[in-house]
């Protein structure tokens, strides 16, 4: 568990507030908390997660699982989750560390591999038991923080050896399907993307499924399979979490945030709102936002 502790060293070092971070490294951020949270429902892109100290638990629909720095875990398409952290404190913190995937390159890999795509029956979310490759691998990426000028020469190579290591992992079977421009997970892949890029304007199903090239009926049978969600609720969940980042983050009212995303009912909005995350629009904010304060002044 050496590298497990340097690790939770160096994530401590390069947070020192609760929070969510970005960094330099364009795929990598980094995550702390101070006490146990709320399940909260947000899209996890498709990514690489290690918990250096702590626990979270996880869930797709009714289907739920806890990784801690004993386990990993890895989403293969951008799925709509909600987390829950278990285990935190001011004295040791959950710490954790988010690796999005690059999917180019994944599929530059894949295409080069003449063994082909191996047969896989695992789901896109799964957990496995910690790799020490991949977290020392995980501890140079993050070392690279503080040393700026090496970003741009030396991460694509650990990320690209991260992917590596993933794909000949327990997980790889999956990924080689993910990065197959003809499977099943591919096409929903895409589907997911043209999705989140037009979230804000009216679905169309059939506009969906030919960017996924798809059949309709094939898309929602596949889509709902995969996600637990048919498109028009992976869109809604996506209007409304950013809905509540615009609330939160730029001080938007409930009817303008409800606006932006796309709705043009109020009502129709904070009901949605209210089913999805307990509270009414201003609620919730007030709620979160009390909560905050607290952790400040602790």
């Amino acid at each position: 568990m050496e590298n497990i502790a340097q690790l939770a060293e160096l994530l401590q070092q390069h947070t020192p507030e609760p929070g969510m971070f970005g960094t330099a490294i364009g795929r990598l951020s980094l995550i702390r908390a101070n006490q146990p949270s709320e399940p909260v429902p947000a899209v996890y892109e498709a990514s690489l997660c290690l918990i250096a100290q702590g626990s979270k638990r996880v869930s797709l629909g009714e289907d739920s699982m806890v990784y801690d720095a004993s386990r990993y875990l890895i989403v293969s398409v951008d799925l709509p989750l909600t987390g829950h952290v278990l285990e935190a404190s001011a004295g040791a913190p959950y710490l954790c560390c988010k690796i999005d995937l690059d999917t180019a390159a994944l599929a530059d890999m894949v295409a080069a591999d003449e063994r082909g795509a191996p047969r896989s029956n695992l789901p896109p979310l799964a957990i496995y038991p910690s790799d020490p490759d991949l977290i020392d691998a995980a501890c140079r990426l993050v070392r690279l923080l503080d040393r700026p000028e090496s970003i741009a020469a030396l991460a694509p190579l650990i990320e690209r050896e991260i992917l590596y290591r993933l794909l000949t992992g327990p997980h790889g079977a999956m990924l080689h399907h993910i990065a197959s421009a003809d499977s099943r997970l591919n096409q929903i892949s895409r589907a997911i993307a043209a999705i989140r890029s037009g979230y804000h304007a009216q679905l169309r199903v059939d506009d969906i499924a030919a960017a996924a090239g798809m059949s309709a009926s094939s898309l929602h049978a596949h889509f709902k399979a995969v996600t637990r969600m048919t498109p028009l609720e992976y869109q809604k969940r996506l209007r409304l979490q950013e809905a509540r980042r615009l609330m939160l983050a730029g001080g938007a009212s409930a009817g303008s945030a409800g606006f932006a995303v796309g709705y043009e009912s109020p009502s129709q909005f904070s009901r949605e709102y209210r089913r999805l995350f307990g509270a009414p629009p201003r609620q919730d904010i007030e709620r979160i936002q009390h909560r905050e304060a607290y952790n400040v002044a602790l």
